[in-house]
């Protein structure tokens, strides 16, 4: 007997990471293919998900093992953990769609996909892309209906391109994605930030959404791509907690993340689940992370999310040029910043400090501002990021408008890969951006305050660790000749 679906999360990770990504990245469960195949399993299709990112799987096996399964229909689904990922993942899809074009109808579906779907249909080798986040898209697909009636789809009609109008979003209680028995749960393990002091704790991990989507409209950000507008969706939050329970007590998972772009927003969600967590006696087992954002952080709630479990919060600070962080639409002082930063962790919750250099109006004393009010937040940890134009973002559209300099790849996308291309600044260029970003990652995390605070608060062994990352030296084409 045929399968009806087949979905596919490409391996993109060591492409794009290199050595990084066999040790210090996360290995995340892929949540919007087992969303997709949760919500076409429920309305009686048969569907199996391969997870060649987690499984390490060549792209020949997997075209090896889709032809063993005879799908009537492929989706490549390229999301990624984070929005900006989804372009990334393109380098992966790409090749695994040259992989199984052939052996049935292949659709292709993500964050990358919905921003530039006529795009990616003309230049990947599959018979469809998705306009959307993909449940009907694919609902319409295996029902057979036909092609101009199956929302969301791109596809080409005797060498002219149709696009059918986008699908709307089913309703959030039908997008739990009850599909984890099709995942191959024991591969995957949570970034080494999150189990310091307890570096064995990697695994188990999970990862869930409890919201959809983001009010806001930050313009280095693409995550409303795939939405087609930025309504914030919630979940019951009796759901999520009783998810949650079931990744503790069918797979043992202690270790999660919150994947909302911003779950710390509504008080009334964010504390329905972490009391419902208590109330489960989950809250001193747990190990969870989740997004927030400086201005919607309320001190009077930390304590509460401390004993629920939430052990670390990542703000996205971005700048520390009040000028420069106000153009990404983010009006906040700096005294603001290092005063939530102290509240959480005063609440004994570690912070993660989310930071951007070259956004457009970005000096080289602006992006010094910046390094400086990492060093003062010192947060537990620090991701540092060069500024990228992602498809579906703002900046995407200005820079194409203006003609400035984009990636020449997808894979150049990506903030680790040798192929690494930021955008270059109304004042600085890309070159500059990119060594001032991989300075200052050195400079932060070899700084003897953080040091101290790390060495006091984690131990010895995560001290070792965190001075061992800094010896990882990135390849960059764009500074070899700089």
């Amino acid at each position: 007997m045929s399968l009806d679906l087949l979905i596919v999360n490409p391996a993109a990770s060591h492409g794009l990471y290199g050595p990084l990504g066999d040790s210090l990245i996360a290995v995340e469960p892929p949540i919007w293919a087992r969303i997709l195949a949760a919500y076409v399993r429920k309305r009686g299709f048969t569907v199996q998900i391969i997870d060649a990112e987690a499984e390490r799987m060549p792209i020949s096996h997997i075209a090896a093992r889709a032809k063993n399964l005879r799908p009537r229909l492929i989706a490549i689904v390229a999301f990624g953990h984070q929005p900006s990922a989804s372009t990334q993942q393109m380098y992966g899809a790409s090749q695994a769609a040259l992989q199984l074009c052939g052996i049935s109808d292949l659709i292709m579906i993500g964050g990358h996909v919905a921003a530039l779907p006529e795009q990616t249909l003309r230049e990947e080798s599959i018979t469809f892309a998705c306009n959307g986040e993909g449940p009907l898209t694919l609902l319409g697909l295996l029902e057979n209906k036909p092609l101009p009636e199956v929302p969301g789809l791109v596809w080409i009609d005797d060498g002219i391109l149709r696009q059918n109008p986008r699908a709307e979003l089913p309703p959030v209680s039908e997008l739990a994605g009850d599909a984890w028995d099709l995942l191959p749960m024991h591969l995957y393990r949570a970034h080494n930030w999150q189990c310091f002091g307890d570096l064995g704790s990697r695994q188990p991990y999970a990862s869930i959404y409890t919201t959809f989507n983001c009010p806001y409209q930050c313009t280095f950000c693409c995550i409303s791509a795939p939405f087609g507008n930025n309504r914030y969706l919630r979940r019951d939050p009796t759901e999520v907690v009783a998810e949650i329970k079931m990744l503790h007590d069918r797979y043992g998972v202690r270790t999660l993340k919150i994947a909302d772009e911003m779950f710390i927003l509504t008080p009334s969600h964010y504390t329905a689940i972490a009391q419902g967590l208590i109330d489960e006696g989950l809250g001193d087992k747990m190990n969870i992370w989740a997004y927030a954002r400086v201005d919607t952080v309320k001190p009077e709630t930390l304590g509460l999310l401390r004993k629920a479990g939430f052990r670390w919060l990542a703000l996205g600070i971005e700048s520390g040029s009040k000028f420069v962080r106000d153009g990404a639409d983010k009006i906040l002082r700096n005294d603001d910043i290092v005063g939530v930063v102290r509240a959480i962790q005063e609440a004994d919750i570690n912070v993660i400090g989310n930071y951007i250099f070259g956004l457009p109006d970005d000096t080289l004393a602006s992006m010094q501002k910046t390094m400086e009010l990492a060093l003062e937040c010192r947060t537990e940890f620090a991701n540092f990021y060069s500024c990228m134009a992602y498809p579906g973002s703002k900046l995407y559209e200005e820079a194409v408008m203006s003609g400035v300099a984009l990636p020449p790849s997808w894979k150049a996308y990506s903030q680790h890969n040798e192929d690494s291309f930021p955008l270059s600044t109304l004042h600085v260029s890309n070159r500059v951006v990119l060594k001032f970003r991989d300075e200052a990652f050195n400079a932060y995390f070899r700084d003897p305050d953080y040091l101290a605070m790390i060495e006091k608060k984690f131990g010895s062994e995560t001290l070792a660790h965190v001075k061992a990352m800094t010896t990882y030296k990135l390849k960059r084409k764009l500074l070899e000749h700089a």
